[in-house]
């Protein structure tokens, strides 16, 4: 099963392709394409992944991947793993308030979740992919971060305060003109469609998406891989959404505002309305 954000990612990969025109037998790269689209490598390395399995690309060991049908367009498959976000919501509410334990089964996902065990093993992929969970040398899988910690949250929004601000007074900040739209369009879509248990993950994808892409076009690396780090940092508690959908539509509206006011040149517009976000954010408890 595929992830809306790698079949989104892969939606995208083919569009590259068809934008620069290229045929089959050109050669494509992981890392170039994660910094074109302002993403980390993990979910690219995915959603080539998903286009190697449609024969649109073949990978070469130590040598890279190969474009086979640059016209091949990823069938959508919203809705096949459905239950998988369920139980990832359900699961990251259990360990962030202390019900899961540091040290799990996959036969202990099964049973807990109601989930078949191809069902369970993409759930624990998808976990390992963003650096969740590992697996234990033997057997079983483990948790790679604590629990939610109160104190945790309030550092990290008093460092998120300090740099993500300015990301937008770097002197080489730049965004690409198809990453403004992407998301724009990405932020577009979350407003349109109901919510249901599982979108928190989606949602949460599409703003660390966001966040990281506005560190990237900072042009400091230094910026880039301190957001990185903050949205894994955060990512399973924000799994475990509890502010509903009125939040959603607020976050959303904050980073439309920011993107105005890049498209306007306003970069101290910019700067400050991602310090009111920020600030507003820090303030949402969970309960």
């Amino acid at each position: 099963m595929t992830t809306k954000l790698q079949q989104d990612l892969a939606d995208r990969i083919m569009a590259l392709i068809r934008e620069d025109a290229l045929a089959a037998g050109a050669w494509l790269n992981e890392s170039d394409t994660a910094r074109r689209l302002n993403v980390s490598r993990t979910p690219v390395r995915g959603a080539f992944d998903r286009l190697a399995a449609l024969g649109a690309v073949r990978r070469h060991p130590n040598r890279g991947i190969e474009l086979i049908e640059p016209s091949r367009r990823a069938p959508d498959s919203a809705g096949e793993d459905d239950a998988v976000e369920a139980a990832m919501v359900r699961l990251a509410h259990d360990r962030e308030t202390g019900v899961l334990a540091d040290e799990f089964s996959e036969q202990e996902v099964m049973r807990r979740y109601a989930l078949s065990r191809p069902q369970a093993q993409q759930l624990l992929r998808r976990l390992a992919e963003f650096e969740m969970v590992e697996r234990k040398p033997g057997y079983g899988w483990r948790f790679v971060a604590p629990p939610r910690d109160p104190g945790a949250h309030d550092e990290r929004y008093r460092f998120r305060l300090l740099i993500e601000p300015m990301s937008f007074l770097e002197p080489g900040f730049a965004l690409a003109g198809h990453w403004i739209e992407t998301m724009r369009r990405d932020h577009r879509d979350t407003l349109s469609r109901p919510w249901r248990q599982g979108s928190a993950i989606g949602f949460f994808e599409m703003n660390a998406a966001f966040h990281e892409g506005i560190a990237a076009a900072s042009g400091n690396r230094f910026i880039l891989s301190a957001v990185r780090r903050l949205n894994q940092s955060r990512r399973l508690s924000n799994y475990d959404w509890v502010f509903g959908f009125e939040r959603v539509e607020v976050n959303c509206r904050e980073h439309l505002e920011m993107l105005d006011a890049v498209e306007k040149g306003d970069a101290v517009r910019a700067s400050d309305l991602m310090r009111s976000h920020l600030q507003r954010a820090s303030e949402l408890r969970q309960r």
